[in-house]
This record gives structure tokens, sequence and C-alpha cells, in this order.
């Protein structure tokens, strides 16, 4: 089959999406890319979203955002929310503009519940109900977090044993379910996976963890994202290797000044460590060492922990992921020529 047969005229525009573990180098290799194909780069981190948050979250620097910008970052405030919806709305926004001017969208990034929802949309789940949220803040003032984890464990047990007291955006999430529909949100995640009422206690609580506003990944899912997407996973070889790197970048950031980012955040006044912007790894452990809960290298050590179980997380999604080309080096040719073989190249150029 020719490359023009490949790549008929009605086909949908082309995306990129390019996955992968926290430190593997998705960044050096989506900038490379840059170089090679018409992309604008499109970021998919839930860290990278916060403004005054570039040192801990491994933001491209000044450098390297003059070379390719990135769209999505510095987006959002520290004491501000923003969900996985936000991002489809925005990133489908940012996709639409990049398309117009000719170029091919580059979602680059580790956020994989993000990706998820871009792909395939949002669940059925009901919104965010601020007035709901308004009384259950109030209720929590009144009574503490620990009454409603109570209330929420004599309505969905399940989902009380994944929840700790102190995650409150969870824990709200979980009882705004219930009071809204009238259902545990443990049962509903289990019907929308399709998963009988036999399903182990572990699976249920691992569905929760990773989709409590999605369903659940399923291998014959329907993409509703409206572009021909090629999707890179990006990843070390060796699990070795990885580790070493996020050691190392742990390090750098450290040297780069990451704790004076950390004091600099916690001055405002407004700031909390369970916040989502405030339990993004490394920063809910600066925290925790900034205000004399352990010391130095213990903080170290669990700041490195706490990368490698992220890094665990998105390589378990990613095992999973359907479609996808493994990459375990970051030379960008390897992405040139296999989209190229796609069909790609006879629409889009491999040079800017």
């Amino acid at each position: 089959m020719s490359d023009t047969e490949c790549q008929p005229e009605h086909a949908l525009p082309p995306a990129i999406f390019l996955m992968g573990p926290t430190a593997s180098g998705k960044t050096d290799m989506a900038i490379a890319l840059c170089d090679m194909l018409p992309c604008d780069i499109i970021s998919v981190d839930s860290a990278m979203i916060y403004r005054g948050m570039d040192i801990g979250t491994a933001k491209p620097d000044a450098e390297e955002l003059a070379r390719a910008p990135h769209r999505l970052i510095d987006i959002c405030d520290p004491a501000d929310s923003y969900s996985a919806a936000d991002f489809r709305r925005d990133a489908l926004a940012e996709m639409a503009d990049i398309t117009r001017r000719g170029r091919i969208p580059l979602l680059v990034g580790g956020t994989m519940m993000y990706f998820k929802a871009l792909l395939h949309g949002m669940s059925d789940l009901p919104s965010a109900d601020p007035e709901l949220r308004a009384r259950i803040e109030q209720e929590a003032a009144e009574h503490g977090w620990e009454h409603l984890h109570r209330e929420l464990t004599s309505l969905d047990p399940v989902a009380a044993r994944l929840i700790h007291p102190n995650n409150r955006q969870r824990l709200m999430r979980a009882l705004e379910v219930i009071r809204l529909t009238g259902r545990p949100i443990s049962e509903i995640w289990q019907a929308q996976s399709g998963t009988s009422a036999g399903t182990s206690e572990r699976e249920a609580v691992s569905g929760i963890e990773d989709y409590t506003y999605f369903t659940r990944w399923q291998a014959d899912e329907t993409p509703s994202l409206p572009y021909t997407v090629f999707q890179f996973a990006l990843a070390p070889a060796e699990r070795s290797e990885l580790h070493q790197r996020i050691g190392l970048r742990f390090q750098a950031m450290l040297r780069a000044g990451f704790l004076d980012e950390v004091r600099a955040l916690m001055k405002r006044g407004d700031l909390n460590p369970d916040m989502p912007s405030m339990r993004c790894v490394g920063y809910r452990q600066a925290w925790d060492y900034l205000t004399g809960s352990c010391d130095y290298q213990t903080f170290v050590d669990k700041g490195v922990a706490a990368t490698r179980q992220l890094a665990k997380r998105q390589l378990t999604w990613l095992r999973k992921w359907p479609n996808v080309y493994w990459l375990n080096a970051g030379d960008p040719q390897v992405v040139v020529n296999a989209l190229k073989k796609s069909g790609l190249g006879t629409t889009f150029k491999s040079e800017k």
C-alpha cells in the first residue's frame, strides 16, 4: 500500500501523543521533534499547569520555551483547582488552533488521566456541584474531615478504605457523588467498567483511585477525539536506568533552588499541603521538611521514592494502553520514520 493510500484526503487531521514516565526525556524529544516536523507542543502535565512551580515540575526553561513554546503550562494559580474536564476543554481548543494553522498538535506529558480524558471523553458521572461542595466544606469546618470520612464508611465502605481522611479532594468527590446520585461511587465505577459484583476489593479500589471521574479503560473503547492520533511511549528499557535518571534529576532540582521555590509558595499564606498543587510529587515532601516534620535526608529519600512510585503508576497505565509505539531511546528520527511509514509524511514535510 502506498503512502498516499495510507493518508486519504478525507482523513482526520493528525495529532501526536508523546507519553512516558517522569524523567524519561519527553521534553528533549518533543523539542527535537519540533525541529524536524511542523509541530506545536501542548503540555499534558497536571503539575506544569501551576504558575510559580517551575523547578519541582521540571518545566522547560526559558531557552527551551523560546525554541519550542509549550501550551497549557503556567495557566493556573496553585490555589485554584483544575480538572481533567478543564484540560480536555483547553486541549481541544489548542489542538483546533494548531490545526487551523496547518501544523501538528504534539501532546507531551505523563498525566495519563488527561490523555485518557482527551482521547475517550468524560464518563457520565455527575459534574461537580459548587453549592453541594460548599455545604460539604461547611460540614467539614464544623465537624472535621474525620467525621465526613466516617459518613463515607457507612455509605461506601469500599471507597472509604481507599480514601484517606486527609485526602479531602477525593473524600469530597465520593460524598458528592453519593448525595447527587444516591449511589456509591464504587458501585457506579463497577457498573461503568463492566465488572461484576464479585470483583475483588483490590481491583475495585484500584479503579476508584485511577478513574474517579472516568470510565475504566477498555481495550475496545472507541476514541472520541476527532484526530488521527499517532501514539508513542518513551521509557528506558531498564527500570534501573529510569531510577538513576530520577535520582539525578531530583538532585539537580535541589541545586537549582527547589526548596527556595517551595519556601516562596509557603510564604503566600493561602496554600496548604492538602491542595492538589502542593500534593505534586516533591512539593509535599519539601513542605514536610520545611515545617520540621522530617530531616533533610528523609525528605530527599521520600522525594525520590515518591517520584519512582509516580513513574511506576505511569508505566502501569502505558502497558495497558492500546496502539502505542514504544521507544526506549530519545532519537526523534525514529518517530519521524514511524510517522512517514504511517502515511503522515504525505501530508506534512519532515522539516519546518
